[in-house]
């Protein structure tokens, strides 16, 4: 039985789960009702095997991710708009002009993104660069800067009123995935025991990318201060690709050393993530159900497992014996 690693996304008064090919989206409507609403999604890996590749699976798959993600957002929020606005009929991937509205979208918030965490301490870091001929130390700074502008922007969102109820979801987002890791039956007084915190979470991935950039930057070194620039533009998919390869084998491994990597990751998640009520909880394990029957998963994982026990005590027996 192979072990099923499911993704997820708080959205809004909702989550998102996505498992292999499928995802759904499970939002509480005004009605306090759970719609739920599931899509086939073919990612670019299982196109061609170029994108399967360590470090670029890594690009292709937050890429992907952030498409996914701002798509799925925006079909939460029609729930909440006029009726005649709100298209809630329609493909979570939206298709013609919408999609186009979308692409750009990505292509703004990744430019805001580069711009706000690697141009902005890159541009700092040159000032201080003029009284400090210390790369090392300079990167460092650079580093120190990049993440306290990363944590005082996480921060600043988690203070509003609107995403305090986002960051809600996905504190039942990661509960409910803890559950089903766990193999226990997805309920939400079960799932309420479980941390609202999880190794492979993206706030952990966007800190792990802070952290690696610091490193990249202390060895890579030119003298031109464009060439610095535009060196750290070309570097940030090396840099995402390497950050997702550590994130996924963190994700897998529960061994002392990784546990202690991941542990600030888990640290800043306590900003993005809050305690859920149960209602948010119904959402989130709504969300899984549409993409994955726990029940027979969790079945089939105890059956593998038993099976495994006895065999394993059989061959013990027959070496005692023998």
């Amino acid at each position: 039985m192979k072990r099923i690693y499911i993704g997820g996304q708080a959205v809004i008064e909702g989550v998102m789960m996505k498992c292999e090919d499928q995802f759904a989206i499970a939002v509480r409507k005004p009605d306090h009702t759970i719609h739920v609403k599931v899509e086939n999604y073919q990612s670019l890996g299982k196109r061609s095997g170029l994108f399967r590749l360590p470090i670029i699976r890594g690009v292709v798959n937050f890429i992907e991710s952030l498409v996914v993600g701002v798509n799925t957002l925006t079909y939460s929020a029609s729930f909440f708009e006029e009726p005649e606005a709100s298209g809630q009929n329609d493909s979570v991937i939206k298709k013609g002009g919408e999609g186009i509205l979308m692409l750009l979208t990505v292509i703004f918030s990744m430019l805001l993104a580069i711009g706000l965490f690697i141009l902005l301490p890159a541009w700092i870091s040159e000032f201080i660069r003029r009284g400090l001929d210390n790369n090392i130390v300079v990167a460092l700074l650079e580093g120190v800067i990049r993440l306290v502008i990363f944590l005082l922007y996480v921060f600043a969102i988690s203070q509003m009123n609107d995403m305090k109820r986002v960051f809600m979801y996905h504190g039942a987002e990661h509960k409910t995935i803890n559950c089903l890791e766990a193999g226990e039956p997805l309920t939400p007084d079960n799932v309420m025991k479980y941390p609202r915190f999880h190794k492979r979470c993206g706030t952990s991935f966007l800190f792990i990318v802070m952290i690696i950039s610091i490193l990249f930057f202390m060895v890579i070194y030119v003298d031109n201060p464009v060439l610095r620039i535009l060196l750290r533009l070309l570097l940030v998919p090396v840099i995402a690709g390497v950050s997702y390869e550590f994130i996924r084998l963190a994700g897998r491994n529960d061994s002392w050393l990784f546990r202690v990597l991941s542990a600030p990751g888990l640290w800043v998640q306590r900003l993005t993530t809050k305690e859920p009520d149960q209602e948010m909880l119904e959402v989130a394990i709504a969300s899984v159900e549409g993409v994955l029957d726990w029940r027979a998963y969790q079945k089939a994982l105890r059956e593998e497992g038993r099976n495994g026990e006895k065999e394993n005590s059989e061959n013990w027996t027959e070496e005692e014996n023998g």
